[in-house]
């Protein structure tokens, strides 16, 4: 159950931050990548990449021998967040510009799962993720492939979601100026697959023609 903490708890516009569990959770899941940010040594790190929600937990992956994931599968304290941008919102006065938006914040420490068959049902609800339905018509991976991947489980419990929505918050006297005012969407949406050099022959499998 995610409840709210003093890191997560918003101290501007407090009634944008909203802790209900089906909207973070809703958020992670249409999200590709979320962006880790740890400290060692009192240097600050920042590291995008892809992740997949199971439950209440987060997953990420990458090389053994990666330096990142070495050192935060230490247990050392992460913060990691997700933006999705929907709208850029476009007042009368460029002060009262801003942007709907979806995000999330999460709190947590990392910790590091070995077992061979997690690792592998991980690999496939992420490819799955990224490329819907592709796991069935992809080479089946390799033993050697997942032994050669650390996989980083993280808690969701302290965590919060932060949203905007609608049309411009215009100061009272710039209302009545004639200058446009709206929003303009920025869908993030899948367009036609190109093939490189070595599929241009290759019928374009139906997973890949609906987006």
């Amino acid at each position: 159950m995610i409840q709210q903490t003093p890191r997560t708890t918003t101290s501007r516009m407090p009634k944008r931050t909203n802790y209900d569990e089906t909207l973070i959770y809703s958020i992670l899941d249409e999200a590709l990548f979320c962006t880790i940010s740890y400290s060692v040594d009192n240097q600050p790190f920042s590291i995008p990449t892809a992740f997949v929600r199971k439950e209440n937990k987060l997953y990420i992956h990458g090389s053994v021998g990666s330096h990142f994931l070495r050192e935060i599968e230490k247990g050392i304290p992460v913060c990691m967040t997700v933006m999705l941008t929907d709208a850029l919102v476009v007042a009368k006065s460029a002060f009262s510009h801003s942007v709907n938006y979806r995000s999330v914040i999460v709190f947590s420490n990392a910790v590091r799962i070995d077992d061979f068959d997690k690792k592998y049902a991980f690999f496939k609800e992420l490819t799955e993720k990224i490329v819907p339905n592709s796991w069935e018509y992809l080479r089946p991976m390799k033993a050697t492939e997942v032994n050669k991947t650390m996989l980083l489980e993280f808690d969701i419990s302290e965590a919060s979601a932060r949203t905007r929505s609608g049309m411009p918050n215009d100061e009272e006297e710039d209302k009545i100026l004639p200058i446009w005012s709206g929003i303009i969407p920025i869908p993030s949406k899948r367009l036609t697959p190109i093939a490189d050099e070595l599929s241009e022959k290759i019928a374009l499998p139906e997973h890949l023609k609906n987006g």
